[in-house]
């Protein structure tokens, strides 16, 4: 079974930092490109980054480029997103998440964990 388990958000400042965890099971990490994603209240799912198999490629949504890293440590199974200069607009639920699409004009995953809260203070 496939188990994505999200830690490390928080309440921050303004201009802040974080680092969210994902610790992934029931899969062969290493195979696959993995993502973080997040929904703010009252909105759909937003792509934030993604990242190779492997770790040698990575992507970042306009909006956090420059301010967020993703990595991956494959030994440990284990996804980080380093969140930097955070903003009131990064409020939302982050999961990180795998095997997702685009229908309709819509982000669906087929997995995703239970999500860790990210809250920053203006």
């Amino acid at each position: 079974e496939v188990q994505l388990v999200e830690s490390g958000g928080g309440l921050v400042q303004f201009g802040g930092s974080l680092r969210l965890s994902c610790a992934a099971s029931g899969f062969t990490f290493s195979r696959y490109v993995m993502k973080w994603v997040r929904q703010a209240p009252g909105k759909g799912l937003e792509w934030v980054s993604s990242i190779t198999s492997g770790g040698t490629g990575t992507w970042y949504a306009d909006s956090v480029k420059g301010r967020f890293t993703m990595s991956r440590d494959d030994a440990k199974a284990t996804l980080y997103l380093e969140m930097n200069s955070l903003k009131p607009e990064d409020t939302a639920l982050y999961y990180c998440a795998r095997d997702c699409v685009t229908r309709n004009g819509r982000l669906a995953c087929d997995y995703r964990g239970q999500g860790t809260q990210v809250t920053v203070s203006s």
